[in-house]
């Protein structure tokens, strides 16, 4: 078993992308990610890959989107403000059906808020990350270990189903360090891929990368088509966890570093003789409708912490579908929950 290194949570993820077979990356600096990206600027040259500090967000998308086109894994990263000014090249992204690595470690907003951790990017990830009819693959990590994990699984996803795939973070895990393991460098990343524009030697037909449509009918036909994709991956992509759901009366629902808090404010309910359980989605996108649905049957209520007013909460709504009631606890402006606030925001929705 390979050894565990101790690792900032940003540097984890750089680390992690090299030994998924990530060769390019094209980004700009802002906090609280930048760690990444300077990672990124020791290790490409000295790999033979491309690291390249682009002029803008904006360019630096559009940089992600020629090198995908070619058919290399490639990636980016950046914080929330950067996040929306990469929207419009993640939708031509989307609407040209091409994988690539998205990271956000998000900060407090809106506007330029503040560096500290947030998560108040889970409506833009899930709902809104560019214009038009499409989605992303979206994780939500909790620990440093797991996001080197998901980004394995992120390169591996979006070649299977030719989709951007974002990592949800935030400031909290991304500037933590914690002992990890590494994985084994991949040998062979699979960059013989049909559809992209990397030269053809004659032996298939020329590809063209576009995203620009001016038949109805055919962008809608195509529309469609991504669906069955998206569909597919609804059916077999929800991933979560849980936690002494097994006979919770109450269910606390949480992602990210508000997931931590809420496992040590689930621990201590036990302690005091509440049936608690905690379910962490691990996608965002697709949500894990299917788990809480099933949870509804027998919990008696849900609880959603959140680093925000409340975004996802409305997506644990919908999955239990007025079976249950629903409470919000959050904080926001870059204020991380503690157990103490959980544990008695449970209580009270208990009746004390």
């Amino acid at each position: 078993m390979a050894d565990k290194v101790l690792m900032k949570g940003n540097e984890a993820l750089a680390e992690a992308a090299i030994l998924a077979g990530c060769r390019h990356f094209f980004g700009y600096p802002i906090t609280p990610q930048t760690e990444l990206a300077a990672y990124m600027a020791k290790k490409m040259p000295k790999l033979g890959g491309t690291y390249l500090q682009a002029e803008s967000e904006i360019a630096a998308i559009n940089m992600v989107l020629g090198a995908s086109s070619a058919g290399v894994r490639v990636m980016t990263s950046s914080s929330s403000p950067g996040i929306s000014l990469k929207s419009e090249g993640i939708s031509y992204m989307a609407g040209s059906d091409l994988p690539a690595l998205i990271v956000n470690v998000q900060r407090g907003g809106p506007g330029l808020g503040g560096i500290q951790p947030g998560q108040a990017d889970y409506w833009q990830a899930t709902k809104a990350p560019g214009h038009g009819d499409f989605h992303l693959i979206v994780f939500a990590p909790s620990t440093v270990q797991e996001m080197v994990d998901l980004v394995y699984k992120a390169f591996e996803l979006g070649d299977k189903f030719r989709t951007p795939v974002m990592i949800l973070a935030d400031g909290m895990l991304g500037q933590m360090m914690e002992p990890v393991t590494l994985p084994s460098a991949l040998t062979a990343v699979p960059d013989e891929k049909p559809w992209a524009a990397s030269g053809h030697a004659n032996k298939r037909k020329k590809n063209i990368i576009n995203s620009l449509y001016l038949d109805p009918n055919l962008l809608e036909k195509t529309i469609l088509e991504r669906r069955k994709r998206y569909d597919q991956i609804t059916a077999e992509e929800q991933r979560c966890e849980e936690v002494q759901c097994e006979d919770a009366e109450i269910v606390v629902v949480a992602y990210g570093a508000s997931a931590r808090v809420s496992r040590s404010a689930v621990n201590q309910a036990r302690a005091e003789g509440i049936k608690a359980g905690l379910l962490r989605p691990i996608t965002l996108w697709p949500f894990p409708t299917d788990a809480i649905a099933r949870l509804a049957k027998s919990a008696a209520a849900f609880l959603t912490v959140e680093m925000s007013m409340g975004q996802m909460v409305d997506d644990v709504r919908l999955a239990v579908n007025g079976a249950r009631p629903v409470a919000f606890y959050g904080r926001t402006g870059g204020v991380i929950p503690t157990p103490a606030e959980v544990l008695t925001a449970m209580k009270s929705l208990i009746g004390g």
